[in-house]
């Protein structure tokens, strides 16, 4: 479940990268990707967007208010306008539902343990009056404590006090049972930069991009929508992995319904196309887990061991070495056979080195990403091929994954000088 939850926002860092590469380079060079025909850019707006640019208010929020209060709108529906205006607000509505809750999570006041209280007038509280020879104890103590006092005062010494004005101005500065707790700085900086995010937004929201927000309403949305839910769930500990998977594949299926492509053929190709795959995978990890129990009992883990403990090496150069290990072992394996027969090694060493098992975890899950970039095995440059025009050569697609491969080593790089973005989610939501 940590894992998951700290991958998350490295996983978001290593796509914006991709992404920022992919836009650098198509503006540097705008011949790899040409924009799109005059024919193609077009958007049609229906009649009621044209009617309110036709008052001169493109803008979506000043023109869908400004035909809801006037009334040079009239002929257009109240219905209309009203649904646009709640569409045109899902950005907003967005943000709140992320935000509020955040807020009230991170505010909660703190539980006050009750048990050992008990309540005002209680025998318990009452103590028993000294009897005997502890009275007088008591008395020859507070008469042996009143001379050096008094002698003090004469001197023009103070007393000595007691400590209870601090404990009590820590105790005013503390939040009382019940009391919201104040939220961090990171959720105001989060809510600013969403807030300046929402205001841009809404600045060059014009009638064309809302007409194109609806399109990604009912293509984008829906599925990454899926895709948070499925992560969110098993974030938050609502569901295991398996549970959400199948959680996912219930919502694949209630989408393809939903946009009628949903038939009996589709469902058993995906289905057996599901057991294939499982299957294939399932064996992968019978075989590399005999190759790792075998190397075990045989006294391969511990050798690897005493030899990395003889080499004396700082944490730093064990992680550098580490990671350069399984960098080259993506190139010939598969992410499989790195896990099941390679991280074992690594892991008892953790402890010797004191390398925080989750952030080493991290560190490992990005790494892994040139297994399915770098050449022989390379599956995503399969899959690419599989999917591009028969003029894109298998070389083609290798040379082309070689800056994603540098990206990765930037991500890495960053992941290490700056572990909160790996373990800040952790911490928030289990207490890491």
């Amino acid at each position: 479940m940590q894992l998951y939850a700290g991958a998350f926002f490295p996983g978001l860092m290593l796509a914006t990268m991709y992404v920022g590469y992919v836009i650098v380079y198509a503006k540097l060079k705008p011949s790899i990707a040409p924009p799109l025909s005059e024919e193609d850019q077009y958007v049609p707006l229906p009649k009621f967007a044209e009617a309110i640019v036709r008052n001169g208010k493109d803008n979506v929020l000043a023109g869908l208010i400004g035909a809801i209060k006037g009334k040079r709108n009239a002929d257009v529906p109240m219905r209309t306008l009203l649904q646009n205006l709640v569409i045109a607000l899902l950005p907003l509505l967005a943000v709140a539902l992320i935000m509020v809750p955040t807020y009230l999570v991170l505010t909660a006041p703190e539980e006050v343990d009750t048990s050992g209280l008990q309540e005002m007038g209680g025998g318990a509280l009452i103590e028993e009056s000294p009897s005997g020879d502890e009275a007088a104890g008591q008395e020859t103590d507070a008469g042996g404590l009143a001379e050096p006092l008094a002698e003090a005062e004469e001197e023009g010494h103070q007393p000595p006090t007691t400590e209870s004005a601090p404990t009590a101005s820590a105790s005013e500065a503390a939040p009382t049972p019940g009391e919201r707790l104040p939220a961090p700085m990171g959720y105001w900086i989060t809510l600013g930069i969403f807030l300046a995010g929402l205001a841009i937004f809404y600045a060059i929201f014009s009638f064309v991009r809302l007409e194109v927000f609806k399109m990604l309403l009912t293509s984008f949305f829906p599925l990454a929508i899926l895709i948070l839910g499925v992560l969110g769930s098993i974030i938050a500990g609502l569901a295991t992995p398996t549970e959400a998977a199948a959680m996912g594949s219930f919502g694949g299926l209630a989408l393809a319904i939903a946009y009628g492509r949903f038939n009996w053929t589709m469902l058993k190709e995906a289905v057996f196309l599901t057991a294939k795959t499982s299957a294939m995978v399932c064996w992968l990890f019978v075989g590399s887990g005999i190759f790792a129990a075998a190397f075990a009992l045989l006294g391969g883990q511990e050798i690897i061991n005493n030899w990395v403990l003889s080499l004396d090496l700082t944490p730093v150069q064990f992680m550098l070495m580490a990671q350069v290990i399984i960098f080259l072992l993506g190139w010939p394996l598969e992410w499989t056979e790195i896990i099941i027969i390679f991280l074992p090694i690594f892991l008892p060493l953790l402890p010797q080195f004191n390398i925080d098992p989750l952030f080493f975890g991290l560190l490992v899950a990005l790494n892994l990403q040139t297994a399915f970039l770098s050449p022989p095995v390379a599956m995503a440059a399969f899959y690419l091929k599989g999917v591009s025009p028969p003029h894109v050569s298998l070389n083609q697609i290798f040379l082309g994954m070689l800056p994603f491969m540098a990206i990765q080593v930037i991500a890495i790089v960053l992941l290490y000088m700056f572990p909160a973005i790996g373990l800040w989610l952790p911490s928030l939501v289990y207490g890491h």
